[in-house]
């Protein structure tokens, strides 16, 4: 486990810019910078980095997080994981302590699957440059092929021999047996490696799958005989391979490509070879050159073009799309001569407008590849004939398929709708129109058809939309009933007409967290309840006043908690400081109050008990606290109000603290929310007076009318009190 001064230390030398650069291009907004946010299909920058908070959030999804909480959820790994992550990129030695065995399972799952691909990696790359026959079958393909040796380092290529070992293994009933293993396989036992790694469950996608083991309980090993093109996620690791056979060495072999199973570090539609050697060059131009083959794009990158990606043989997928969308708005894909292969692969220019690209599509000439015409042409002309004939997707559609329709009115038609339906996906209007302006002067049509035509698609792309969100729902509903339990009602969103706030099933953090906690600082899992909604269904704007009263309260304490606001006599008589949140929470247990929302009762309980920690600073230490929930509703307290959008400008309050006295502004919200509290209470006790029957038992009618007297006598005293009250 990591002890709480490392974590101290991690926590100050991430930087939030830094951190989400390595996987989102950020833009400067002001103050702060926006991106495309990489936890949902952004197709407009939603997500806001602020560097004075060290914090990121997405406006449209609400996910984000301080350093620590961006990793988390962006890699998917746990706060013990995303430290060491941290710490490595920051070059910050971290003593592990011992770790829980339900901790250590779980970072052994992912973790020594990295760690056995980084291996193979390694030993691919030794096989390749250090053996004979690496360097005479593996060596010799890449550079008949005419790559040189920087660009064969650069991606970290390598080779698997075809060659067995005979290895004696002794059966349960003892019993010996003599098997033949795959070198490599062999040696990854040697080293220390555990069969469950090397080899691949399909079901629980546990194992890297880079050994397949047989009836007999050999293992083989998968990429025998063939060269390897290792695959990297954006941030670097290894999380797959892809092996090409070699026909002159493995005769009979079938398949060209072997590649990675799927697994839980590994999906092939949400990877693009090259990215991580691309990401850098796709930012500095703007721009991302989209291939399909390994070979596709080293071939590109000898002539000089690193912003390329290839989707590895596969159609390109939404996942795969987001991942360059959040680097670039532009993309230019590249097709060889096949025209079979160009109109099957429309349906990804679709995916790419979709999702509110740029997109531009190049013609290679007939029968080649970008590896065959690199091979054909030096560095200088290959980037020139990229640079002089990529046209827009229109351009190319009817290049592509008016020929085919020519003097067939029918089969023109049919390319006026094929163009229609791809306009129509996208998302910004402006954009739609321009393009429909493009196709009625290609087309010699009148621009109002045309824009008819978009909008009725748009129309039915809309409901079929529909449709598809009432299928999965029912789907889940059917599953859920399947299994016994309750169907949930239809989300925030599907609803009209009603406000509701989000709702949170993270744990409660329990009242003694600093003695409880694990050595993370993350909430101990055992020892924690579930949050109840912060606010179920304000309907009314009574409620919502309430709501925003004691909000306002908890806002002033994340943003200026732990500031003096005077003093008060302890049970000795003697005067000593006092802070906002003591103050605060001074104030409403005199008056028997407590606050309404769980979230905000944590807040100030965990900020009465570390206020006079040494240094804290009430913004920082919620900003950086392990529970998601509470430091993403900080973030939204403390961020200033020009740095929001429209959206949550709305729900910001109308003062500004520096602009007045700190003990005045404490005095005024707390008085304001009791008033709050006050009028509830006589609503309720009017609404009571109007029973009919009351009048008819006069012990209640006394109890009523007594309340009611009391209640108003307080709201005199608090409205009074709005003039200041000094605090001594």
């Amino acid at each position: 486990m990591i002890d709480r001064a490392t974590i101290d230390k991690i926590m100050d030398a991430a930087n939030i810019v830094d951190v989400v650069s390595d996987f989102v291009t950020l833009k400067r907004a002001g103050a702060n910078l926006k991106g495309l946010c990489p936890f949902h299909d952004d197709r407009t920058p939603s997500f806001m980095v602020s560097p004075a908070k060290n914090y990121c959030k997405c406006f449209a999804c609400g996910k984000g997080g301080n350093p620590v909480g961006f990793i988390m959820e962006h890699e998917q790994i746990s706060y013990p994981e995303a430290l060491r992550y941290l710490a490595r990129k920051y070059g910050i030695a971290i003593e592990e302590k011992e770790m829980s065995q339900e901790d250590l399972q779980r970072q052994d799952d992912r973790e020594s699957m990295f760690i056995v691909n980084e291996w193979a990696n390694q030993w691919f790359q030794h096989q390749l440059h250090d053996t004979p026959d690496g360097r005479a079958i593996g060596l010799t393909y890449f550079r008949q092929r005419g790559f040189r040796d920087d660009i064969i380092q650069k991606f970290q290529l390598g080779f698997c021999p075809d060659q067995n070992v005979e290895v004696n293994t002794t059966d349960k009933d003892g019993t010996t047996r003599l098997l033949r293993f795959g070198v490599m396989s062999n040696d990854a036992l040697k080293a220390g490696y555990q069969e469950k790694y090397l080899t691949n469950d399909p079901e629980t996608g546990l194992g890297t799958g880079i050994s397949i083991k047989n009836d007999r309980g050999a293992l083989r090993d998968r990429y025998w005989g063939r060269v390897i093109f290792p695959i990297h996620t954006m941030s670097g690791k290894v999380v797959g391979f892809g092996g090409r056979v070699l026909d002159a060495a493995t005769k009979g072999v079938n398949v060209k490509y072997q590649n990675s199973p799927e697994s839980i570090i590994y999906s092939k539609k949400r990877e693009l070879y090259g990215l991580f050697q691309a990401k850098q060059a796709i930012r500095k131009h703007d721009l991302c050159f989209l291939v399909e083959g390994y070979t596709d794009v080293m071939a590109m990158h000898q002539s000089g073009v690193e912003n390329v990606v290839a989707s590895s043989g596969t159609a390109l997928t939404d996942d795969q799309i987001r991942l360059i969308h959040r680097l670039t708005d532009n993309i230019t894909v590249i097709y060889d001569g096949d025209a079979a292969g160009i109109k099957a692969s429309q349906r990804g220019i679709d995916m790419l407008l979709a999702q509110g690209m740029n997109v531009r599509l190049l013609l290679l000439p007939d029968g080649d590849d970008p590896d065959s015409f690199a091979r054909k042409h030096n560095a200088e002309e290959f980037q020139q004939y990229l640079g002089e004939h990529q046209v827009d997707f229109i351009k190319f559609k009817t290049d592509l398929l008016l020929e085919e329709a020519k003097g067939d009115p029918m089969a023109k038609s049919k390319l006026v709708n094929n163009i229609v339906q791809s306009i129509s996906v996208i998302p910004n209007e402006i954009t739609r129109a321009i393009y429909v302006q493009a196709t009625a002067a290609t087309m010699q049509m009148q621009e109002g058809l045309i824009t008819s035509a978009v909008a009725r698609q748009v129309e039915q792309n809309l409901e079929e939309a529909r449709k598809q969100r009432e299928r999965e729902r029912d789907r889940r509903n059917l599953n859920q009933i399947a299994s016994g339990s309750t169907p949930p009602p239809p989300s925030a969103n599907e609803e009209v007409a009603e406000v509701l706030l989000p709702t949170s099933d993270i744990p409660l953090p329990p009242s003694d967290l600093p003695q409880s906690a694990n050595a993370t600082g993350a909430p101990s899992s055992a020892e924690t309840a579930p949050y109840a909604p912060l606010v179920t269904g304000i309907r009314n704007r009574e409620e919502r006043r309430f709501h925003d009263k004691e909000e306002e309260l908890v806002r002033l304490i994340l943003r200026h908690g732990e500031q003096m606001v005077g003093t008060m006599h302890n049970d000795n008589g003697e005067e000593q400081p006092i802070t906002i949140i003591e103050y605060i929470a001074a104030s409403l247990i005199q008056d028997e109050l407590q606050l309404s929302v769980p979230l905000h009762k944590t807040i100030v309980e965990l900020a009465l008990q570390h206020v006079h920690d040494a240094g804290f600073v009430a913004e920082k230490f919620f900003l950086n606290y392990p529970d998601p929930t509470i430091n993403s509703f900080t973030f939204d307290m403390v961020t200033d109000k020009e740095q929001l959008s429209r959206m949550h400008q709305k729900k910001q309050s109308n003062y500004s603290e520096p602009e007045v006295n700190l003990t005045e502004l404490t005095n005024h919200l707390l008085t304001d929310y009791k008033i709050e509290i006050v009028n509830k209470e006589l609503k309720q006790i009017m609404r009571e007076m109007q029973d009919p029957e009351l009048i008819k038992d006069k012990d209640r009618f006394t109890t009523v009318m007594t309340r009611y007297k009391e209640f108003k006598d307080i709201e005199k005293k608090l409205a009074h009190q709005q003039g200041g009250r000094v605090m001594k």
